[in-house]
């Protein structure tokens, strides 16, 4: 099972190393201590926590689709020319960004500050992983 420093599980739900270190003593994180006597949290553990706890805001759509990535947020960025468009969304923590034409941003209304969906369908998802550190 992976294990994760209490501080990279910190960074990756956007909380402190405090309400981590809470919530393994609250027994809501599963921990264990390495060999360097570092505290860790069991990866699976962290994810399923992960899971529970995120708030995503309602799809405000009411259109049937088959895609299953849904990211609701907000247009923070578009930069036009007369026929293409690069469209920034903040959807929580994440920044999602779009080309488009010109003519689908006017078409949409997409402005500064709108509540816009970004759904992506993709045939390829490329995952990646962190370079593992001897001695983690």
């Amino acid at each position: 099972m992976p294990q994760i420093r209490i501080k990279d599980a910190a960074r990756y739900l956007g909380v402190s190393d405090d309400t981590v270190r809470r919530w393994v003593e609250s027994g809501l994180l599963q921990s264990s201590r390495t060999e360097a006597g570092r505290t860790v949290v069991d990866g699976l553990s962290l994810a399923q926590l992960a899971k529970k706890n995120a708030i995503l805001p309602d799809d405000p759509s009411t259109v049937g689709r088959s895609a299953r990535n849904q990211f609701v947020g907000l247009v923070t960025e578009i930069t036009m020319d007369t026929v293409m468009a690069q469209v920034e969304l903040q959807c929580g923590p994440h920044r999602v960004v779009s080309l488009m034409s010109s003519e689908a941003v006017r078409e949409l209304g997409l402005e500064l500050g709108s509540v816009a969906i970004a759904v992506v369908k993709a045939t390829t998802v490329i995952i990646e992983t962190p370079t593992v550190k001897s001695g983690n």
